[in-house]
């Protein structure tokens, strides 16, 4: 007899898989109920999903062992049959778990059959792997596209204070971990902008943060995590100026402001109204540390026209101290209008110097501010003038009328 050629071999293999194609994919599908425990989890019809995931693989394998040629597009076939969303239910992880079942029980059933075919299917599940890690990787790329964007949008909505009723989900979407205490930094962006190097180092510091680039500007809008870091000093969530220094050599050269804390994300546009009306005045502080606070900017803010920073002034200083006793507003004023010499203001009152000393210090306790220093009598000499200018506009819109 004339010996068998290796075409006909060939065939006689190609013809016995294709008759025990169907016998291989309900063995698979038995395997997977067997070794893997979320797939006997899935509801039915995903589980439908993954079998034709399996039933296409061993025929593109089938297709391929006959022409080893196709392999890029027969490997990309496998998971066209899947729906889009199975994508999203199952991961690599799981994926290659099924490869692994599917090639075990293929080789199993095909074992004695010659080295020739084995070694196809080591081969051809290899890109197989392949191809899901292709897959899934370009799936991540325009998940991670449209997370941008929609984490852009979000930052936008909050700089403009333009929040709509969709905004808590959009932000449940980019699967924000914030709770609690918010606060927005604003800087510059750097030239090498790397994002990822930031959220490591905000998770490090218990945060979570919204990342917006806006041209040369660089926004966080930072949230404390669930778990807060425990400090040098003690347990307890950092102070947020203590995490923005920490988050300071992610941005770029510039000036760097910290929005006041607000108690929850939806209420974070005050402190994005905030950091902004700092970030545009902070050049006029000469020595302004990095991180500023936008409450230190006040006064600059003030001059600017910034409402918010004029109304903070009057409400937590001029108000509180007329409240308390016109005789430290007068003594103020008149220690600030004297180039903050006491002996000049003791004339001025006919008191004793020491009574200066001591209205002086009543008046750092009921505000909190010293007026002895440069940069705090400043703040405080502005907060009186924006206070007599709205006290005089008021006392002009209560006056009667003269009849004419």
């Amino acid at each position: 007899m004339p010996p068998r050629s290796a075409e006909m071999d060939k065939d006689e293999t190609l013809a016995w898989l294709r008759r025990i194609s169907g016998d291989l994919a309900t063995a698979t599908i038995k395997r997977l109920e067997e070794s893997l425990p979320w797939y006997a989890d899935m509801p039915p019809a995903r589980r439908s999903a993954v079998g034709l995931v399996a039933q296409a693989g061993i025929t593109s394998f089938i297709q391929w062992y006959d022409d080893p040629g196709s392999t890029p597009w027969i490997a990309s076939d496998i998971f066209a049959a899947a729906p889009r969303e199975l994508l999203r239910s199952v991961s690599l992880q799981q994926t290659l778990q099924l490869i692994r079942a599917t090639v075990e029980v293929t080789e199993e059933r095909v074992a004695g059959k010659g080295e020739d075919l084995r070694e196809g299917i080591l081969l051809y599940s290899r890109e197989v792997a392949f191809a899901a890690a292709d897959v899934y990787a370009r799936a991540a790329e325009a998940r991670g596209l449209w997370d941008a964007r929609l984490e852009a949008l979000v930052v936008d909505s909050i700089l403009t204070g333009e929040a709509d009723e969709e905004l808590p989900s959009r932000i449940a979407a980019l699967g924000w971990h914030g709770h609690g205490e918010v606060a927005v930094l604003v800087g510059t962006t750097p030239a090498q902008f790397d994002v990822d190097q930031l959220r490591r180092t905000a998770r490090k510091l218990g945060v979570d943060v919204l990342i917006g680039v806006q041209g040369s500007r660089l926004v966080l809008v930072i949230g404390r995590a669930e778990d807060p870091v425990r400090t040098d000093e003690g347990s307890g969530a950092l102070p947020f100026v203590e995490i923005a220094k920490r988050l300071e050599p992610g941005f770029g050269a510039g000036h760097l402001v910290l929005g006041p804390v607000v108690p929850a994300l939806v209420d974070a546009s005050q402190s994005a109204r905030a950091a902004l009306a700092g970030f545009a005045v902070a050049r006029a502080w000469r020595h302004a540390p990095r991180p500023v606070e936008a409450d230190d900017l006040l006064p600059e803010r003030a001059l600017a026209g910034d409402p918010l920073a004029k109304q903070t002034l009057v409400e937590r200083i001029y108000r509180p101290l007329q409240a308390h006793s016109t005789d430290l507003v007068t003594t103020l004023w008149s220690y600030l209008d004297n180039g903050r010499s006491l002996e000049a203001t003791a004339r001025e009152l006919f008191v004793h110097p020491n009574t200066v000393r001591y209205r002086l210090k009543r008046v750092s306790e009921v505000i909190g501010w010293d007026a002895t220093g440069p940069r705090e009598a400043l703040i405080l000499q502005i907060s009186l003038v924006l206070g007599s200018i709205g006290t005089d506009a008021t006392r002009r819109r209560s006056a009667p009328r003269r009849p004419s």
